[in-house]
């Protein structure tokens, strides 16, 4: 048997992250040398995310209507599109790179199978605990759906937002500054959650930390996204449930 440190040693070690002759080719804006891809990032990112705060595509019926499951769907619908599809496209078409360098793989799956399952046990107690309070239970309960639904909706939604903030903004980020990148993304994540109960709010920083840390050592957005659609359905469920 593998001494504990030994193994410890080789559960942290993560990969490199080696940029490309792309990854560090610069624009000058007015004295500014910026990286192009990261800058492109960024900037796709911020106005994502102003799509989506000002419901742009979301009509306005709908978005009336409150947190209701055909709501929520169609914010799921639009997120996976703005969040995932166009920064793909973006990967694809304007990086002209494989989107497997943006997470879009399974990476390291036996670790990430491991970290997944692992997150989801110890944050079941944790999320019924956060589901039983009345600020939560008035936010999700209106959301209640059958699981099924609830597994679409949160799929699309959750996918989309692990590709824009670890996938897209984080590993391109992290290829021209370092292990800082894995910070900065988290940062746009934080603030996305604006309106969530208050415990929830204050606990993405650490969570959103915890979700690139596994992304970094994974190569791959998949298994955060798996224990971040199993979170949102847990709590879901469990808010809506009588008292």
């Amino acid at each position: 048997m593998r001494p504990i440190g030994e193994v410890w040693a080789a559960f942290r070690a993560g990969p490199s992250y080696p940029a490309d002759p792309a990854d560090l080719r610069t624009i000058d804006v007015a004295g500014l040398r910026l990286p192009i891809r990261a800058s492109v990032a960024i900037a796709v990112v911020t106005f994502a995310l102003l799509f989506d705060r000002s419901g742009t595509f979301i009509p306005r019926d709908v978005s009336d209507a409150g947190r209701t499951p055909a709501t929520l769907l169609a914010i799921g619908i639009e997120r996976f599109i703005l969040f995932g599809l166009i920064p793909l496209g973006v990967v694809v078409f304007g990086f002209r790179d494989r989107p497997s360098r943006y997470g879009l793989t399974l990476g390291d799956w036996r670790c990430g199978a491991v970290l997944a399952a692992a997150g989801c046990l110890v944050m079941t107690p944790v999320v019924l605990w956060f589901a039983a309070l009345p600020d939560a239970r008035a936010y999700y309960a209106g959301a209640a759906a059958s699981v099924g639904q609830l597994l679409v909706t949160n799929g699309l939604d959750l996918s989309g937002s692990e590709f824009l903030f670890r996938g897209f903004l984080m590993l391109t980020l992290v290829r021209v500054m370092g292990p800082l990148g894995v910070l900065v993304a988290t940062m746009p994540f934080v603030f996305v959650h604006f309106g969530k109960p208050e415990v929830e709010l204050y606990s993405t920083l650490p969570g959103g930390l915890i979700y690139g840390w596994v992304t970094w050592r994974t190569r791959s957005i998949v298994w955060g996204s798996i224990a971040h659609v199993y979170i949102v359905v847990l709590v879901t469920l469990a808010a809506s449930a009588p008292a």
